[in-house]
């Protein structure tokens, strides 16, 4: 049973949900390139289960980290051909795209003056801060990208400790025109109670652009699944998110 057969056992407006998760636009099953897939096999593991849940289209994002992953467009596209290819033989349905979810390091704002950047959807950059220390600059990265003609895409904002438990930094970034993704793991308290109380703050304040699953292993996917029937997904049927427009 999907994620459709799901909700609609539980509530008549499931397809609203279905809607909101018919695009993944954060995964890491390119294999061997990041701390996600090891392996082919891995990767088709999860692509089977993103299948069964009733997602249509996957954009493949793995780390693009400088002197830790050092993923170059080039790798990326040619590892997407790759996985094409095996999951075209053993006739999967999902329309696989890629991109990458860029460390805001001191790279990154070279990358963006030499345009040496994989966008999803034209134009979407998906980029990511440290867990650990707060960052600088951070009106700065934005205002770089939207200047080079990219729409950022700030992932897993739910999951800096050093924001909790303000929302703020989350609605300036939103004004001046950065999109907030949020985990769907994080509601089902896979990351700990702060990180699921801080996504439920950003759901409640209307601030979650995007729903991601940030999928690293199969694992990632059991957990979701098995979590449906929780009441903050439910609520998530209000969330006016923009993944279907990525379809």
């Amino acid at each position: 049973m999907g994620i459709f057969g799901v909700f609609n056992r539980q509530k008549k407006e499931a397809a609203n949900l279905g809607g909101s998760l018919l695009v993944d636009i954060h995964s890491h099953l390119l294999p061997g390139i990041d701390d996600g897939a090891p392996t082919m096999d891995h990767t088709i593991g999860m692509l089977r289960k993103f299948e069964e849940l009733g997602y249509q289209k996957l954009i493949l994002t793995p780390h693009v980290m400088s002197g830790v992953y050092d993923n170059t467009s080039e790798i990326i596209l040619r590892k997407l051909d790759e996985v094409r290819k095996v999951s075209q033989e053993l006739g999967l349905k999902l329309t696989l795209e890629a991109s990458a979810e860029y460390y805001f390091d001191e790279t990154l704002f070279e990358r963006i003056r030499t345009k040496d950047l994989l966008p999803f959807h034209g134009n979407h950059i998906l980029f990511e801060f440290s867990f650990r220390n707060r960052p600088s600059q951070v009106e700065d990265i934005v205002f770089g990208l939207k200047s080079a003609g990219y729409q950022p895409v700030l992932a897993h904002f739910e999951r800096y400790m050093y924001f909790h438990p303000s929302i703020e930094v989350a609605k300036s970034l939103r004004e001046r025109g950065c999109y907030i993704q949020v985990n769907l793991n994080s509601f089902t308290g896979h990351y700990g109670p702060d990180v699921k109380n801080q996504a439920i703050r950003l759901l409640k304040s209307g601030l979650i652009d995007i729903l991601g699953s940030d999928c690293h292993r199969l694992q990632h996917l059991e957990l979701l699944e098995s979590s449906l029937r929780e009441t903050v997904f439910h609520q998530l049927l209000e969330a006016k998110v923009k993944n279907p427009l990525f379809l």
